[in-house]
Parts: C-alpha cells; structure tokens; sequence
C-alpha cells in the first residue's frame, strides 16, 4: 500500500456505559477484531455512566467497526435502567467520523449516511444525523438533537419534526436511538471545582458556551460528580483553534471566584491534538517565537 496515499479516518464513538468492564470491554472487542483499524484510546468515566473509544484506520473497515461495536452496544446496554449525568439517547449516544489524512469531509459525510442507515436497517434503531451531515439547520448541533435526552425523544420521537432521518420513528425498546454525523476534531475538556453546589457550574457553563453569549465553538454544562461529590463544568471545544483551552480555563477559573470557589483540576477526555496543547505551554509559559519544530518527538 501506498502509505502517502492512505486514506485516514478516526471515530470516536460514546456509549453509555461507563461502570461496567465486562460491557466496555465487549463493546472494545468488536473495533479490535476489524483488520485495518487501529484501537487509540478507551476512556469510561463511571459519574457519567458513559465510555469514550477512539479508533482510526481506512474508511470502510472503521466504518464496519463502529457498527460492530452499535450492535454489541444494542444488546448489552438498556436504556431503561440507564442513569447518568451526561446527556444522551441511546445505548450508542453518538458516532462521529473525522477526516485525518486524505480524507474529505464529504466523504465524511458520505461514511455517517451509509452508516446510519446500516444500524436503522439491520438493528433497527433510529438514527439522526448532525454536525457536517445534518440534514437541516436544526439538527446541526448535537445538543440539539438530544434535547430532552432518552426519557424525552421517546415521547416526542413521533412528532414529525423530531422523526429520524434513519429507521422508524420509535424508539428501541432498550437501545434507544443514535446520533451519526461528521464533524472537525472536538476536545472533551471537564473543568472540576471545589464545591458540591452544581448550581454554580451552570452558572459559570452559562458564561463560557456560546448559545448564551460566550465564547464562539464552546458547549457546555454544569454537572455534578456523585462519586467525589463536586461540580463539574463540561465542555466540547468544537474548534480549539479559534477558542483555545488556556483561555476557556482561565475564565472558568475568574469566573468560580466570584463564587469564592477554586478550579481543583481539568481533565481531557480521550484524545487531543498536540497543537492545542502547545497553544496552551506558549500561553502560560510566555513563550517568545516559539515553533512547533522545536518539539523533540516532533523531529524524530
């Protein structure tokens, strides 16, 4: 094969389970057990219930996986007995491709149509499709989609305006339904506080996302850790390039204080781009003239 002209994608699907090894590792199997695919990172977090796998490889063999893994997913998780703090409708909540190297975003797109079909088709699950993929406007944006989360969809699921683009308007009796599309490359980035009121996460969540006038390509909510027994504010970066992380933390951090309130930690949640993370070592360390190729690993 002609390594320059391989053709890269990544997905990193979310599942909502996040407590039960035996279920996650089932789930992990189904995207190993595909030739061509390489298996990054498996990343549960039991206070949301919810496990992150990254995986990437040659566009129909991780394709093939992430149905694999929807269908293990479809018969090992019930949504009905399903609780958690993260937002989600079904058992395989979302599946995003992302185009890495000599890749398209159409065809991106392209990959989460035939995708979302072959899980309506074959496991008879409801699928929408968002982000670059999405058929109209309002459904563009994955919170949007989830509005109402399961226990919601299931009962608006049969309003034409909240009817799938794939599979019957009703939900799987215990897979729910699933979110497909094709997007950039996102950065799940939690910032932890020292305090167990969630109400104050909210309040700051409200300040940074942009639908409240915050900061462009930032989603967030405030949640809380039932297991450590603190808020937590939760956040996708939708493009770290044009809103990076340092600042995002710095305002979370200004912001708490008002509530005299300390950031008692950040985490990212599975992958992140190297570059975001130098953004940040340039910020904090103020860096002069500082390029990438200075970077060791980056020269060998």
């Amino acid at each position: 094969m002609d390594i320059a002209a391989e053709k890269i994608v990544e997905c990193v699907p979310n599942f909502s389970e996040g407590r039960r090894q035996e279920v996650i590792d089932s789930i992990v199997a189904e995207v190993t057990k595909v030739a061509g695919v390489t298996l990054l990172g498996v990343k549960p977090d039991a206070s949301h219930n919810r496990v992150v796998v990254t995986f990437v490889g040659e566009p129909q063999p991780v394709k093939q996986a992430a149905f694999n893994a929807c269908a293990k997913a479809s018969e090992l998780i019930d949504m009905e007995q399903h609780k958690g703090e993260h937002p989600r409708i079904g058992a395989t909540d979302v599946i995003p491709f992302i185009p890495v190297k000599n890749v398209t975003m159409e065809e991106c797109v392209q990959l989460a149509n035939e995708l979302g079909e072959e899980i309506a088709q074959k496991l008879n699950i409801p699928v929408y499709l968002y982000e670059e993929a999405a058929k109209t406007p309002a459904r563009k944006r994955l919170p949007d989609v989830r509005k109402g989360e399961y226990e919601g969809l299931k009962h608006e699921i049969t309003k034409p305006e909240r009817h799938p683009d794939f599979g019957p308007a009703k939900m799987h009796p215990t897979a729910g339904a699933t979110v497909v599309g094709a997007r950039q490359f996102l950065i799940a980035y939690n910032i932890n506080l020292s305090t167990s009121d969630v109400s104050i996460a909210k309040k700051i969540a409200n300040a940074i996302r942009e639908v409240k006038g915050g900061y462009k390509y930032v989603r967030a909510m405030g949640v809380m850790l039932e297991d450590r027994n603190i808020a937590q504010v939760s956040i996708n970066m939708v493009d770290y390039t044009g809103t990076p992380l340092h600042r995002v933390f710095e305002t979370v951090k200004f912001e708490a204080e008002r509530y005299g309130v300390n950031v008692i930690g950040s985490e990212i949640i599975g992958l992140t781009p190297l570059q975001a993370l130098l953004d940040a070592a340039e910020y904090y360390l103020r860096l002069e003239n500082f390029d990438r190729k200075q970077v060791f690993e980056e020269n060998i």
